[in-house]
């Protein structure tokens, strides 16, 4: 192993220009074209999302591309049963709002990506993780973040379907029992951009004041 010491780079003030405009630019997509993503592209940005930060370094971030036809119906299916059940839950207005709301981009996207944490992993020994289980799960959505903004950086669009029943979509994946579902990917070559979220566009929410997201002094 070489001694020499390293040196950290240096990010100039263009960069850090330009890693703002990627954070505002990444947006949840759900609208794709039909173009074939490289699976050499699909490795490498998973080879990054790998560097995101992990309680004790436990790595807990499993990947599972979801490439057959029988699959792909099945999560679909599952994503209309769970969005016909959160569609019973609203009434009036926000009902019919929701109704001309397109949630996901499952039939047009040329990549699926399913997210999962080893709940039981054994890297890290446990370290951070006796007080706060949680973190486990924490440090796959870091991976995730990791991944959509290395995505982002590539032209690519990535979409997070989170209405399906993850326990129901595990067992359709076939995965091990001790994995968890955190995300369901769609991800592919974006057909519009938009520098705001679609929900804000299209008056499901807005984004909150500053004064809100202030922080708390104590």
């Amino acid at each position: 192993m070489s001694s020499a010491k390293q040196v950290p780079p240096q990010f100039d003030a263009s960069f850090r220009a330009r890693f703002a405009e990627l954070v505002r630019w990444r947006r949840d997509v759900r609208r794709f074209r039909s173009d074939a993503v490289s699976s050499e592209l699909i490795q490498q940005l998973l080879t990054l999302a790998s560097h995101a930060p992990s309680v004790g370094f436990c790595q807990p971030w499993r990947f599972v591309l979801v490439e057959s036809a029988q699959r792909r119906a099945a999560v679909i299916a599952n994503f209309k049963r769970s969005n016909e059940a959160a569609l019973a839950g609203y009434d009036g207005e926000r009902r019919a709002l929701y109704a001309s709301l397109k949630l996901e981009g499952l039939t047009q996207a040329p990549v699926h990506l399913a997210v999962c944490a080893d709940e039981g992993a054994a890297t890290g020994h446990r370290l951070g993780r006796v007080s706060m289980p949680e973190t486990l799960r924490y440090s796959v959505v870091a991976a995730i973040q990791t991944f959509w903004l290395a995505a982002r950086a590539e032209g690519l669009g990535v979409g997070w379907v989170s209405i399906v029943d993850p326990a129901a979509l595990c067992r359709d994946l076939d995965l091990p029992p001790e994995w968890s579902l955190i995300a369901h990917l769609c991800i592919g070559w974006p057909q519009e951009e938009h520098d705001d979220p679609e929900l804000d566009r299209h008056g499901w929410e807005t984004r909150l004041a500053p004064s809100v997201l202030a922080p708390l002094r104590r």
